[in-house]
């Protein structure tokens, strides 16, 4: 039998702090979209040069061989206000036409480093990824979904701050769509606290495949976990999915079933989401822990040069958000600073390849 409005609401209650927003709100507004001005170009042509005279591979390369002074301390106020504030930012103007291949990904590399510590987004050890189709069956239960041109569900990944470069757009489709977690509780527990409450509790996922030292193939974790003041996010549900075909995973109850259910449809409101469209050279930074995020399916160009083409990076964050020791003791593990620490496979060296694999 579903609790009470008032025993729910006692135990955790409705969130307001700058991670709540709506997406038309959000829409009108120009503070979270920024433009790279030519100094900021010429700074990251000159950064370029000393990174390519180091000689050191990509994922070598630190602040010292990637030096930015005046974008450096801009990159710092995007930081705290993805951390600490409403959790996005649209950074537009790098010039990935006129730059080669490992032009983009390492201006791409560089501005991370003042963003946070990049780390291994799959089972590969890539920690420079590229979203891309690779003709790949999403129903697979080892494929996932940037490796397709399916239509991605709102969820969240495995590190502190998710970061896209956009080098290439499709013909059609792959709208960029992202959702204040923290405003689905809110309206989770305004309209059915008894959904709200029943995602405060463990619902397993998939590893993928993708399976660190002396972990098991699936994991558990609440969707929604309150934390010093916040209300922080895990949710793929796709990977829910995937983990209820294997026969060791505990099953959702009926109750979690609808409350997922109910938490899709919310992010999929108009009413609640932000939807952008990317040009080339547009970075899109998130907050993992207060920013779900999809895109529409789509569909490519014939050639292949001409394709959909996005570099991602997974970043922790030393002085990130607080959060329950649930996002590293049971999800993936975590880095030296203690932060989640991405998809780590025994004797997979880490890499940042320059084309799709």
């Amino acid at each position: 039998m579903p609790q009470t409005a008032a025993v729910v609401q006692d135990a955790v209650s409705e969130i307001h702090t700058p991670q709540a927003w709506y997406g038309p709100e959000q829409a009108k507004l120009t503070d979270w979209r920024h433009e790279l001005t030519d100094s900021d170009r010429q700074e990251l042509r000159a950064a370029l040069d000393v990174a390519r005279k180091s000689g050191l591979p990509l994922q070598e390369l630190g602040r010292e061989q990637f030096p930015l002074i005046g974008l450096a301390g801009r990159l710092a106020r995007l930081r705290r206000e993805t951390l600490d504030g409403r959790g996005f930012f649209l950074l537009r103007g790098l010039p990935v036409a006129e730059y080669s291949p490992w032009e983009s990904a390492a201006a791409f590399w560089g501005i991370g480093l003042y963003l946070g510590e990049a780390v291994s987004q799959n089972g590969k050890g890539h920690v420079l990824g590229h979203v891309a189709n690779l003709g790949l069956d999403y129903a697979d239960p080892e494929v996932r979904g940037y490796q397709t041109s399916a239509r991605l569900n709102f969820h969240t990944d495995s590190s502190d701050l998710v970061g896209l470069l956009c080098l290439q757009t499709p013909q059609s489709g792959g709208l960029s769509s992202i959702a204040s977690s923290t405003t689905v509780w809110n309206e989770m527990l305004r309209r059915r606290p008894d959904l709200a409450q029943a995602l405060l509790d463990p619902v397993y996922y998939t590893r993928w495949g993708e399976i660190g030292s002396g972990l098991k193939p699936y994991y558990g974790v609440p969707v929604f976990s309150a934390c010093d003041g916040h209300m922080v996010t895990r949710y793929v549900r796709s990977s829910i999915r995937k983990a209820q075909l294997m026969p060791e995973v505990p099953r959702l109850t009926p109750l979690q079933e609808e409350a997922l259910d109910f938490f899709d449809g919310l992010t999929n409101d108009p009413t609640i989401h932000l939807s952008m469209e990317f040009r080339p050279g547009d970075i899109q930074m998130l907050c993992n822990h207060w920013i779900l995020h999809s895109r529409t399916s789509y569909v490519d160009w014939p050639e292949p040069e001409r394709r959909r083409h996005l570099l991602r990076l997974w970043l922790a964050c030393e002085d990130g958000p607080a959060l329950p020791d649930s996002f590293t003791s049971n999800v993936r593990g975590a880095t030296r600073s203690g932060r989640p620490g991405g998809i780590e496979v025994p004797g997979v060296p880490l890499s940042a390849p320059l084309e799709p694999c």
